[in-house]
């Protein structure tokens, strides 16, 4: 079968969206550049109320190049970039990938032996991060092959008044750094490049390794996906020809982080790389966001279900005017039809013109792979794959195709497919195959269906299906129901452990406001169960959160809600295990 003949390209009456696009061969900085020569006097990001134009941007990133082989990075070495979404991090990101060499995306806020994971595991020889995470990073420095830590501060990129208000709250609370800590500091960094003339830049190719992010991957182990210039710049021009709509100039909130594939991909690589302006914000309250939409007027918002769900629950947001949102993406977790159905309630009711589209794919791709087209909308469904990208469901782990309507392993392949997992030839053998097809396939240890127009619809992650006396439970079915009741706000469906059927199935349920978590309740959420949900899948329990936990990228952390029950159940067999032995020595 070659590539045409796959299923599932675009479909072709669905107007002007193209099945081919022509890719850009270069670098991610030349795709920015490009851009920056044809509108230096646009507005590339807003940070904190502050504008940069595309102008200002390329010379920051030039000054930043320059600096990086002043003090010895070269073609090939990882850089470390642990910053919130900021002015730094933009010029250092596209610094690095100017001078040939790899950016090593990390949340800042990771625990330090996960920042000592990460810099060994990449081979860093310089990090950048933020003055209040300097400590974490000194205190495992030894362990690494760091030769440079470069520390910023939000308040550099802050205008005059905001700077002063900055160090009179959040600046007041950053524990100091000593004057002879062995670091650079961002102002110095810059001013390094000034004896840096020329050859500074590298030329490198579309399919030379540029970035670093990491994922638990088909087996839920941190690896670290290596994603090459054109993965980024196919992603970039694949969504601009799924929304066709956009126009040089239009802003996108930039909140999801630069650490995740849908951050650093969607709301600032492709915006940057096609004219678009980013509203970075570098540490996102769902209050914050919504205040940034109206300010902004923004055209383009993307998140994950979480966020949309906080929006809903905002007083904020009662008369707020979105006449300006040309696209509203939903990606990372599973959006429930039931969300949905709110939120494009709550879209029509504030004068948007749009309704929610959600998108699928997984950092192995970058990001999204997949989105709703925006006339076109099956319940259930994650839409059509972008131009170039082929879809197809076969049965788990094998190569034998499925027919249209039967669930089985969803497999990705196009021109946003990784390169592989850094140091790790086996997962990355077992998670990249070539077909018969001559196509390089993600088996991305996700089940789903596809119905006979090429629209996908997930069922959720092969690893957090429920068997239960045999039976397989999709969790995100289950919290489709549960999220339909009328004083059910938000959902979450596990397994737990049970010694007949192997695993049964519990409920966390986070209440409308106002709703009490009393007996009478869960009693009621009981019933509405058994009207609506298989004896089979039927929750053994339902416990009540005022909030569910969440991911750093704000997905609902399931495995943070398995773990406590692990713990419960184990600290419970030790208490039984105690008394017995009480009682036999009582005897």
């Amino acid at each position: 079968m070659t590539a045409k003949q796959v299923k599932t390209p675009w479909i072709e009456h669905l107007g002007d969206i193209p099945s081919h696009l022509d890719y850009f061969e270069g670098s991610m900085y030349e795709a920015v550049e490009k851009i920056a020569n044809e509108y230096p006097n646009s507005i590339a990001f807003d940070f904190m109320g502050r504008s940069t134009t595309y102008r200002r941007m390329i010379d920051e990133i030039n000054r930043c190049a320059r600096s990086l082989r002043t003090i010895g990075v070269r073609q090939g070495d990882r850089v470390t970039i642990a910053m919130p979404n900021c002015p730094q991090a933009i010029f250092m990101f596209y610094a690095v990938n100017e001078i040939g060499a790899i950016a090593n995306m990390i949340h800042p806020l990771s625990a330090e032996k996960e920042i000592e994971f990460y810099l060994n595991a990449s081979e860093s020889v310089t990090a950048i991060t933020l003055d209040q995470f300097y400590h974490k990073f000194e205190k495992i420095r030894a362990n690494t092959k760091i030769v440079n830590i470069i520390i910023a501060s939000v308040k550099d990129e802050l205008s005059q008044p905001l700077r002063t208000g900055y160090m009179l709250t959040e600046g007041r609370k950053i524990q100091k750094i000593p004057a002879d800590a062995p670091v650079i500091r961002w102002k110095q960094f810059m001013n390094l490049g000034k004896a840096c003339f020329w050859n500074y830049k590298v030329k490198t190719g579309a399919d030379d390794t540029a970035v670093i992010l990491y994922s638990g991957g088909t087996t839920g182990t941190t690896k670290g996906i290596m994603l090459t210039n054109k993965n980024f710049n196919a992603l970039g021009q694949q969504v601009i020809a799924a929304n066709p709509m956009f126009r040089p100039g239009d802003k996108m909130l930039a909140a999801m982080p630069l650490f995740h594939g849908f951050g650093l991909g969607v709301c600032v690589h492709t915006m940057l790389s096609q004219g678009g302006r980013c509203i970075l914000v570098p540490r996102f309250t769902a209050k914050s966001y919504a205040k940034l939409i109206t300010k902004y007027k923004c055209n383009f918002i993307a998140g994950v279900p979480t966020l949309y769900e906080a929006l809903l629950r905002l007083p904020s947001m009662e008369n707020a005017d979105l006449s300006s949102l040309k696209g509203v993406f939903s990606g990372g977790d599973s959006l429930s039809i039931e969300l949905k159905k709110k939120f494009d309630k709550f879209l029509a009711d504030h004068k948007a013109a749009i309704q929610v589209r959600e998108g699928y794919g997984t950092t192995e791709t970058v990001t999204a792979c997949c989105l709703t087209p925006r006339d076109r909308y099956k319940e259930g469904s994650i839409g059509l794959p972008f131009p170039d990208t082929y879809i197809k469901i076969v049965k788990p782990g094998t190569y034998e195709e499925l027919p249209y309507g039967e669930e089985g392993e969803i497999l990705l392949a196009g021109p946003t497919v990784m390169k592989g997992y850094m140091n790790n030839p086996v997962e990355t053998a077992q998670t990249l195959r070539v077909h018969d097809d001559g196509l390089t396939w993600v088996y991305t240890g996700d089940l789903g269906v596809m119905d006979d127009e090429g629209f996908i619809y997930f069922r959720g992650r092969a690893k957090r299906m429920i068997i239960s006396s045999g039976y397989n439970i999709y969790p995100a079915q289950l919290e489709n129901i549960l999220d339909a009741h009328e004083k059910v706000q938000m959902s979450c469906v596990i397994g737990i452990p049970d010694p007949y059927r192997i695993q049964a199935v519990k409920a966390f349920v986070m209440l409308k406001p106002g709703v009490p978590a009393n007996d009478a309740t869960k009693q009621e959420l009981m019933d509405y169960c058994k009207h609506h949900i298989a004896k089979y899948a039927m929750p053994r329990d339902i416990e009540f959160r005022e909030e569910l936990p969440k991911t750093l990228v704000g997905k609902v952390a399931y495995r943070q809600l398995e773990e406590e029950e692990l713990a419960k159940i184990k600290a419970a067999e030790e208490a039984a295990k105690a008394k017995e032995a009480e009682a036999s020595a009582a005897e």
